[in-house]
């Protein structure tokens, strides 16, 4: 089992660690997969949000594909907090904020996407850091999935390892065949201070399901 992510696993003068001071996602990746990241995708998971400081992301969606499974598979879900896009529309203005989760020790992850008929689509989402593999996406009422954390091509690579379903204080490990398929998600620098989040929902039977692809920039206060 991973050790759980800790500041005292690094030294205080570890690169990019020391002035900006959260080492979590960090310990999730060896000294030599952390080392292969941009500059930039570092700095970006390793600032500290302590004292309710939130940091604002702004871009653009530029692409959403669904197959018709994938579009119901994202109505369906809409029942536990809407995490998959419930629209094609791309072209479309997106923000993103984080800010600390006070209560569990992780971070809020709170997505809007602009839609071109109707209300934005607003997602919620908690990721702590625990687990056996050290990092969880909790969605909301009750369900949510363990990840694992990788670099490929100089880019962070975030995939679900399987999805639990927790009520009054028993988690329930959920079998694959009730579950949307592989999660994956990538965090790809693209230069200029742009960074580029690609998400893709696909089933081992039913194929791709659901593919985003958006590009942000963090708002400077």
């Amino acid at each position: 089992m991973r050790p759980l992510p800790t500041a005292s696993n690094f030294r205080a003068d570890d690169d990019d660690g020391s002035a900006l001071g959260d080492f979590r996602f960090r310990a999730l990746l060896s000294d030599q997969a952390w080392a292969e990241l941009p500059a930039p995708i570092r700095n970006r998971f390793s600032k500290r949000l302590a004292d309710g400081n939130t940091i604002v992301y702004v871009g653009e969606i530029l692409e959403t594909r669904m197959s018709l499974l994938g579009y119901w598979l994202a109505q369906a879900v809409r029942l536990i907090g809407s995490p998959f896009p419930i629209s094609r529309d791309a072209h479309v203005p997106s923000v993103v904020t984080v800010t600390e989760d006070m209560a569990t020790g992780g971070q809020i992850w709170t997505r809007l996407y602009a839609r071109r008929n109707g209300f934005p689509q607003i997602v919620h989402s908690s990721k702590r850091f625990c687990g056996p593999t050290g990092l969880e996406e909790y969605v909301g009422y009750g369900v949510g999935m363990e990840l694992t954390v990788c670099v490929e091509q100089r880019s962070l690579i975030f995939r679900s390892h399987h999805y639990f379903l927790q009520l009054f204080g028993v988690r329930l490990r959920l079998p694959r065949w009730v579950t949307p398929g592989a999660l994956s998600v990538t965090h790809a620098e693209l230069g200029n201070g742009a960074f580029g989040f690609t998400l893709d929902v696909s089933h081992p039977t039913l194929g791709a399901l659901i593919h985003q692809h958006a590009v942000f920039r963090e708002v400077q206060s």
